[in-house]
């Protein structure tokens, strides 16, 4: 496992292929940001690839970026752990915004869920 900090968060490489995802508390990604973040990804793991967004935090996004927020091809499957029923509101309404690239996303409350859930679609076992 190795920890990559950005001044917005931290991605954690969790296989090849797979990274979690922890945004920083009070953050607005904005349109660069989210740039940097997806060529952080691109550039550090290998295709296809997975993410496990850890929403220990609150933060939010700007109009731009909520657009552009992991609109890759290169994403397999986005499991999102949400600690309240705000972020989990929130995140299924970014879901349903018109992306070239669909999501295959799940929601979970627990974190070793829904890491257990992408080890199970990439065919990972402990």
């Amino acid at each position: 496992m190795k920890v990559h900090k950005l001044h917005f968060g931290k991605i954690i490489i969790l296989h090849e292929d797979m990274a979690e995802v922890i945004i920083n508390e009070g953050v607005e990604l904005s349109l660069d940001m989210i740039n940097q973040y997806h060529a952080f990804l691109l550039d550090n793991l290998r295709a296809p690839f997975s993410l496990l967004v850890n929403k220990i935090h609150s933060y939010t996004y700007s109009f731009e970026a909520q657009l552009q927020l992991l609109n890759l091809k290169e994403l397999n499957f986005l499991s999102v752990v949400s600690y309240t029923r705000i972020s989990e509101l929130s995140t299924q309404l970014l879901a349903k915004i018109p992306r070239k690239e669909k999501w295959d996303l799940q929601i979970f409350k627990d974190r070793d869920k829904a890491y257990r859930w992408l080890c199970e679609q990439h065919k990972i076992t402990f």
